[in-house]
């Protein structure tokens, strides 16, 4: 216990005008009674620790998040000027035609010009990322979206063509520095393609032209 009293008195030397009361009351035990030491901090300890605190978090101050963080985002209205080029493979052209008027008609509606939009047919959806890179690397468009649609089939072709048209979409954006937009179906059967090109499960053509006119705008008038 003398011990115990020892290393609190030694404690308050170190903080700043902090006082320290030790008192043994009389407290009953099993045979009769036992000192029991009670400890009582002024609240300048509790400065002291705040004090203490204050000052790390001053270090740490750069993980703060002030209120001055601006969020970007691209505009759906700020089209004027804005210049899109579509890739789109003529196989299983009676999904692919329908999910371009998709895109051709929002692009309509958010007032982007029809002598912005350049159309581009290819063979098929394997043939449309090396496309959109040429497009891109041109520096005539803010954005390139790529339409198809792969239907699953009795081979292992379809796994091969749908992983071509994913990962060089996305190749051809990263290699271009322009948005390349997907709006390739890959889809088990024709019905299901067909229900995503306007039908019940709405048209993944238009959905994907909005992407192309966040990005494009994104890009443009924030991070050139």
């Amino acid at each position: 216990m003398a011990s115990m009293a020892s290393t609190f008195s030694k404690l308050s030397h170190h903080l700043p005008h902090s006082s320290t009361s030790i008192s043994p009351p009389k407290t009953p035990s099993l045979y009769g009674h036992s000192p029991k030491t009670s400890v009582s901090f002024s609240s300048s300890i509790e400065s002291y620790a705040t004090i203490t605190f204050c000052k790390r978090n001053e270090k740490m101050s750069p993980l703060v998040v002030s209120a001055g963080v601006r969020h970007l985002t691209g505009s759906l209205t700020r089209t004027e000027g804005l210049r899109f080029a579509v890739v789109v493979a003529r196989f299983n052209e009676v999904v692919t035609k329908l999910l371009l008027d998709g895109a051709l008609d929002t692009f309509k509606k958010y007032s982007v010009g029809e002598e912005d939009i350049d159309v581009v047919w290819v063979p098929g959806s394997f043939e449309v990322p090396l496309v959109a890179e040429r497009l891109g690397k041109l520096g005539k468009y803010h954005a390139v979206l790529c339409i198809g649609a792969v239907i699953r089939g009795d081979t292992s072709h379809y796994d091969a063509v749908a992983n071509s048209a994913a990962s060089g979409v996305l190749t051809a954006g990263l290699n271009s520095g322009v948005p390349c937009i997907f709006g390739v179906l890959t889809c088990d059967d024709l019905d299901q393609a067909l229900n995503r090109a306007g039908g019940k499960s709405g048209n993944k053509g238009s959905e994907a032209a909005l992407t192309a006119i966040e990005m494009a705008s994104l890009f443009e008038h924030y991070l050139k």
